[in-house]
């Protein structure tokens, strides 16, 4: 009687390995959020590894941020298993409250989202004529120049933000200047000849979400574009923060 041969497998690994530690990940985050060592201690991934994949799947809704930076499980997640969101009341208030910055500016308006390495351009307002910074709705931008990329990192905490500081034609402590002051202000560092004034719009959990910039030629900004429309943009900032709204209360 000829013996059978049986080999054991484990259950635990589909045999792609990618999808295999991208799920760790998710595993890693299922009690709660965790910053990147947390994360890394969770999963027993090597910590490249674990940023990377994490940031990753930031990008897809997966994976998100706390108010202190750390990953968590994202909205993605929900919206898979059958949740049909409404229209994002940030979204929503974004063509009105942008028009308004750029009639009061006299220069174009966008607004940001991180994804990932990157930033997209969500919406905009555009100056009618004249010299303008023309960024079309859906543009990608370097996550390390540009007062918005500033924006974007300046309130999450530092571990999360160093890998990103090699690329970045900023530095970190150009990020505590901005997050003790409330905006951001870049001259010539995304593109030659513009500037731009940047300021946060936040969750109700104080998670920042998202950067309200105006963007012109130097010559109209200045080299100090920050004294011109800091209040403005600020303001800006302040209202789409208000259109996203408190919390939902507790059932």
């Amino acid at each position: 009687m000829s013996r059978r041969q049986y080999r054991i497998v484990d259950k635990t690994s589909s045999g792609v390995g990618v999808i295999d530690k991208a799920v760790r990940i998710l595993d890693a985050l299922e009690p709660g959020p965790a910053s990147l060592a947390a994360l890394v201690a969770r999963s027993g991934l090597p910590r490249p590894t674990a940023y990377r994949l994490a940031v990753a799947l930031e990008v897809h809704g997966i994976v998100a941020r706390d108010a202190r930076g750390r990953f968590a499980l994202g909205p993605r997640l929900g919206q898979l298993s059958g949740g049909r969101p409404g229209p994002e009341p940030m979204l929503v208030a974004a063509p009105g409250i942008l028009a308004r910055l750029r009639d009061h500016t006299g220069e174009s308006a966008q607004l940001y989202r991180r994804e990932g390495f990157l930033r997209r351009c969500v919406a905009v307002a555009e100056r009618p004529d004249g010299l303008r910074d023309t960024v079309p709705v859906g543009a990608l931008l370097p996550l390390g120049a540009g007062s918005g990329a500033q924006v974007l990192l300046a309130w999450e905490d530092a571990e999360s933000v160093e890998p990103l500081l090699d690329r970045a034609v900023f530095s970190a402590s150009t990020l505590v200047s901005v997050r003790r002051r409330g905006w951001a202000a870049s001259v010539a560092e995304r593109e030659s000849g513009v500037a731009s004034v940047s300021a946060p719009v936040f969750a109700a959990d104080r998670r920042v979400v998202a950067a309200v910039s105006v963007s012109g030629p130097i010559e109209r900004l200045s080299r100090s574009p920050g004294r011109l429309h800091a209040r403005a943009v600020v303001a800006a900032g302040e209202a789409l923060t208000r259109a996203i709204g408190p919390p939902p209360a507790a059932p």
